[in-house]
């Protein structure tokens, strides 16, 4: 079922295409060539339009036949101006197309018409169209209306904000403005995320809140421009691995999602390295992300009222603006108590882990089994900077949180700043010089 609504609603999205094809929404200026004979100058200021190719039945020609003419129609005339396209068009200036900008220059009447701030995409398919116009030869081939004026909403400014925070007020019939790059959907009890706002390309903003959504589908990552993801208060309880090997990578740099029922990331969560602010509070969490030190340009992470016992060994690698932490169930550390896990002699897994990762090897599921890729992008770190995957010395230590952050929210009601993180040690003789620092400061 939901297959089948998704065909329909790219179908839907296809037809739009063909017929946007024949329109364009921009800024229009029409210059008559003859004004400096008259020693006029022109006013060099554009209109909002739109510019349709269509029919135009002239009872002037015989047989009252069908000829194809461009309209142009503003706010101040919406029935618009109608030009003649066959065989009437002496050039084309498209230097510009990529910036939006493109110049039609007509026969008769001599005017240039100057296009400005039109969206590229839609301005090259109407330049082609214009072409085949021009040609007359293979213009049956374009599904072509009659021309009609303009409405209002068509000739105004694209739409780039939509705020829905009422059930009533969702739009059920019609589509969200192509042009979107801003939509807060927000109390309207959804359960999961309507496939029409996957349709929206310029999409910077998706606020999502204060609904009842459980899953998140992987074609978000589709929306190359988000940099902005809300997702406050619903019931999500996972967080996918497509969404994090999407576009979202390059682009995502807000993640809200506090307030659900995640109770792990995905190790491949990391790989989002553009976020500069993650909000994780109020959630079931039980463990951030080993990895979490790749977020490289991360500033703020929020995770308060979860149930973390301690934090991953590369938490201390961050550089953060601001950290919370407030509410957890930390562990409280003691040093002298290690869980050694050391294997004697170490396993050729291990010697080979070991390895791949001092050497800098290639490795993938191409070249080892995934099962293997999966090890080694788990592998830890000690202090001496030598990797260990299952041959290791784990030991909970307290971090000041001032070392990795320039403000800290108290972890707790009695004034910390301080959380528990987990270490790893490659061998016994790493770990003794470890206690040997730890006696010295505690002295």
């Amino acid at each position: 079922m939901l297959l089948s609504r998704q065909t329909r609603i790219m179908s839907t999205v296809s037809d739009y295409f063909i017929l946007d094809t024949m329109k364009l929404q921009c800024e229009v200026e029409v210059i008559s060539r003859m004004l400096p004979t008259f020693g006029v100058r022109n006013r060099g200021k554009g209109s909002r339009a739109v510019l349709s190719i269509g029919k135009h039945h002239d009872r002037g020609i015989k047989n009252n036949a069908a000829t194809i003419h461009l309209l142009i129609c503003t706010l101040k005339d919406k029935s618009g101006s109608k030009y003649k396209l066959k065989e009437n068009i002496e050039q084309f200036f498209t230097k510009f197309v990529d910036e939006g900008k493109a110049t039609i220059r007509l026969k008769e009447p001599a005017v240039d018409v100057c296009l400005n701030k039109a969206d590229v995409n839609n301005l090259k398919n109407f330049l082609s169209a214009l072409r085949l116009a021009h040609r007359g030869s293979e213009i049956d081939s374009i599904p072509l209306s009659s021309l009609a004026p303009a409405k209002t909403s068509e000739i105004e400014k694209p739409k780039a904000k939509m705020v829905i925070t009422s059930r009533k007020d969702y739009p059920l019939t019609t589509n969200f403005p192509y042009s979107l790059e801003l939509l807060q959907v927000s109390y309207c009890r959804l359960t999961r995320v309507d496939m029409r706002m996957l349709c929206l390309r310029r999409l910077r903003k998706l606020d999502l809140s204060n609904n009842h959504i459980r899953k998140l589908p992987a074609t978000i990552g589709d929306l190359a421009c988000l940099s902005e993801l809300v997702l406050h208060n619903n019931y999500l309880e996972i967080f996918s691995v497509g969404l994090c090997n999407s576009t979202l990578q390059k682009s995502l740099q807000f993640l809200d999602l506090s307030h659900n029922r995640l109770r792990a990331l995905p190790l491949q969560f990391c790989q989002l390295q553009e976020l500069v602010h993650l909000k994780l509070d109020d959630n079931e969490l039980l463990g951030l992300p080993s990895k979490i030190g790749q977020l490289t340009k991360l500033r703020f992470l929020t995770a308060a009222r979860n149930k973390l016992p301690y934090l991953p060994c590369d938490f201390q690698l961050l550089c953060l603006e601001n950290v919370d932490l407030f509410g957890n169930l930390f562990d409280h550390p003691n040093p002298l108590l290690p869980t050694i896990h050391l294997q004697i002699p170490m396993t050729l897994l291990e010697v080979a882990a070991r390895a791949t990762i001092n050497y800098r090897l290639a490795y993938g599921p191409h070249i080892i089994p995934a099962h293997l890729c999966q090890d080694l992008d788990l592998i830890k770190t000690c202090p001496c900077r030598r990797p260990c995957l299952d041959s290791f010395i784990q030991v909970v230590v307290n971090l000041n949180l001032h070392q990795v952050s320039h403000t800290v929210v108290l972890v707790d009601n009695m004034g910390s700043t301080e959380a528990p993180i987990v270490c790893y040690f490659c061998s016994l003789t790493c770990y003794s010089e470890f206690l040997d620092k730890y006696h010295q400061r505690n002295r």
